[in-house]
């Protein structure tokens, strides 16, 4: 057995084009991800048999597509290869597995053996058509929120929503664990992935981001710039229920948006106030910013710029013993940590005595 390009044999293709089955994909749905070929028999065939490809068959392999040739239960012929191929008997099996890893003659040797359908005839030849393209446009989000590990703030809950693309790598895996010993002639995306594979990509991406937060020392608000990384992860993770399960992989993640709760935010304004109040240079910055704002507020003063600079004086006196006491606090910052949690600040300690987070101390 064997497949031959049909150009190569054009001579041969043209004078057997009157006795050959020839196996084509039938036009389908975008949702359909397995279809079976159809076999239209030549004219010259006046006894046909169902379930037979006869040797000389042209078998037809549109761009996109895999294409596997099932044969009394065991993969015989595979192509990802578009094109034209002419199947004979006497041939070796042959496998083009063109743009796919090399991974599918490795399960061909292995599934290919003990694939087996139920209801089987003597003699039962079955073409099947796999998709290969990028499936794009699948969305995601977070029905509840979820809590992740930011390097910053420790750990944060929240929600998020995007996109994500996938494509089949391996169609013989596919194809082995979808059909099974219930073989049938279409099988759509929302069949494989619309339930446990879905359920468990969202499940899994919250653990990617955490993962990708963690190696890239980034804040989640930056993780809409890490897609191709999450993608990498993902497939990491998911390798042993998507990949070798079913052949599967992730192609592209795209965040949309990411929102902490009003808890989660409420916590992380507290730890950036007592990061900006423990660093002198910080807070020397804020004083500036503060009383160029003062002094256009004083001149138009509608008592006067007098009166709204005397009022600007008090203030200043006020802020001055307020960063001098500042100054002072950072100069002891080493007898201090802030909580990463909670955000309390806790003198001489490993774990903070409001939320019992352990502490590093720097």
């Amino acid at each position: 057995m064997g497949l031959i390009s049909a150009v190569v044999n054009a001579t041969r293709s043209t004078l057997g084009d009157q006795f050959e089955e020839y196996v084509e994909c039938p036009v389908v749905e975008k949702n359909v991800m397995i279809t079976r070929g159809i076999v239209r028999h030549g004219k010259g065939n006046k006894n046909p048999s169902d379930g037979v490809i006869s040797s000389g068959s042209k078998i037809v392999i549109p761009h996109g597509w895999a294409m596997m040739l099932v044969d009394n239960g065991k993969i015989t012929e595979f192509s990802s290869q578009p094109g034209e191929f002419i199947y004979y008997h006497d041939s070796e099996s042959s496998i083009f597995y063109d743009g796919l890893e090399e991974g599918v003659v490795n399960a061909m040797k292995t599934i290919g053996n003990r694939m087996t359908f139920g209801g089987q005839t003597a003699r039962d030849q079955r073409v099947y058509y796999v998709h290969l393209l990028n499936v794009m446009g699948n969305k995601f989000g977070s029905a509840q929120p979820k809590k992740i590990m930011d390097e910053k703030y420790g750990i944060i809950e929240v929600t998020f929503f995007g996109e994500y693309a996938y494509k089949v790598e391996n169609p013989i895996v596919l194809v082995n664990h979808v059909l099974g010993a219930n073989a049938k002639d279409e099988v759509t995306f929302e069949e494989v992935m619309g339930g446990q594979l879905k359920q468990e990509f969202v499940e899994q991406l919250t653990k990617a981001i955490s993962e990708v937060m963690r190696i890239k020392k980034v804040s989640f608000g930056d993780m809409g710039l890490y897609g191709s990384d999450i993608s990498d992860k993902m497939n990491e993770i998911l390798s042993a229920s998507w990949k070798d399960k079913y052949g599967l992989v992730v192609t592209d993640v795209a965040i949309g948006d990411i929102n902490v709760t009003d808890a989660s935010m409420e916590r992380i304004n507290k730890i950036d106030d007592a990061i900006i109040f423990s660093d002198a240079k910080l807070q020397s910055g804020l004083m500036a910013s503060a009383s160029s704002e003062a002094l256009k507020n004083a001149a138009a003063n509608e008592a006067g710029a007098m009166v709204g600079l005397a009022g600007m004086n008090v203030s200043s006196q006020a802020a001055a013993s307020l960063m001098a006491a500042t100054h002072q606090e950072s100069e002891n910052a080493g007898k201090f940590n802030f909580c990463p949690q909670c955000g309390a600040k806790v003198e001489n300690a490993n774990f903070c005595p409001q939320c019992g987070a352990k502490l590093n101390k720097g």
